[in-house]
């Protein structure tokens, strides 16, 4: 897990929206896995998980209905098993199902780290994951952060040193 560190408004989300192609770089390379944004975009995100700061969802979608969504879009051969997995591994099972508008801020970054992880990529890109939570939801997200990271790359951005502090490895 690397802590990408800096102050509201350095370009953290930018950067990590670069790395995804989700926007334009001005000027030069941006390589992961040996593929290049912009050409290889469509391997690179297949490769990708990526929870953005703000958690887009369709939010009037119950949960499983959600993770079905998104378990067509990356074309996931036994998605409805693999749905079930996710949900026990991020502690959703009690609110799977609700509808993702109904659900605590803590719960609503489980969904978007289940979406992010359904494909089971083998690197994470998460955006703020803890921006908002109450205390004890932070360190929830943490513990499932630090539960998921065996055998992926992790990039974690904050505003917060205490944060970066309390679950990466690496500080960038």
């Amino acid at each position: 897990i690397v802590g990408f560190l800096g102050p509201n408004g350095a370009g953290k989300s930018s950067t990590l929206k670069m790395l995804i192609g989700l926007i334009e770089k001005d000027a030069g390379t941006i390589k992961i896995n040996g593929l290049e944004i912009p050409k290889d975009a469509l391997a690179i995100k297949s490769q990708v998980g990526f929870l953005a700061e703000h958690n887009p969802m369709y939010k009037d979608m119950y949960v499983r209905e959600f993770l079905a969504f998104v378990g067509k879009i990356h074309q996931l051969e036994a998605v409805n098993q693999r749905i079930e997995e996710i949900i026990h591994l991020t502690g959703l099972s009690q609110e799977s199902h609700k509808k993702i508008s109904q659900l605590s801020k803590g719960y609503q970054q489980r969904v978007g780290i289940a979406q992010a992880i359904l494909h089971n990529p083998p690197i994470l890109i998460l955006d703020e994951p803890t921006s908002g939570l109450d205390p004890n939801q932070m360190v929830e997200i943490r513990n499932l952060i630090k539960k998921i990271s065996p055998g992926k790359i992790i990039l974690f951005s904050s505003h917060i040193l205490s944060e970066v502090e309390a679950i990466c490895v690496r500080v960038s």
